[in-house]
């Protein structure tokens, strides 16, 4: 006994439930786990930031939530070279980054040029961030995450809370 053909839209592809039709692979939607959770971790750490009274600890905490933002994108971007040749140097996300995604290329260098004040601060040294540094980084950071969520096609999640409270204008600068 014969089988009837699956019926076909105009495309040639089996229709939807035919019985030719195989299980459809469903697109994955949305970036995956590992990103999430960075941009998660980067969005507590910019509300953690915002409410640190210390400019030093303000700063270093943007600059830390910055840097997981940066990760989530090479979670789901980056593709390590399938070429062993040689061991290849350690790099800062702030190099790989432009590579994986140049749209980004503007905000690495202005993270790169952080990093250093970012060790200053964390090693405690006095008066390494003013507290226009560490206002300006958690803003900063605050828009790179913004960005990047819309990047990855993510609902935004809400503005990061204004830094620890209004200081007036040249305030520790």
């Amino acid at each position: 006994m014969a089988t009837a053909a699956p019926r076909r839209h105009a495309t040639g592809m089996p229709s939807p439930g035919s019985p030719g039709d195989v299980h459809p692979v469903l697109r994955r939607t949305g970036a995956p786990p590992a990103a999430l959770d960075l941009l998660a971790q980067a969005r507590a750490g910019l509300e953690e930031a915002a409410g640190l009274p210390v400019p030093n600890e303000r700063y270093a905490t943007a600059h830390l939530a910055a840097l997981r933002t940066a990760a989530a994108v090479l979670a789901v971007r980056e593709h390590p070279d399938p070429s062993p040749r040689r061991r290849p140097r350690i790099r800062s996300v702030w190099e790989v980054l432009p590579e994986a995604a140049p749209e980004f290329a503007e905000w690495c260098v202005l993270f790169a040029a952080g990093a250093p004040r970012r060790a200053r601060a964390e090693a405690g040294i006095p008066g390494a961030a003013s507290v226009r540094d560490a206002d300006d980084l958690v803003r900063d950071a605050g828009l790179f995450l913004r960005l990047v969520e819309r990047l990855l096609a993510l609902p935004p999640g809400p503005p990061p809370p204004a830094a620890a409270g209004p200081h007036p204008p040249g305030a520790g600068a």
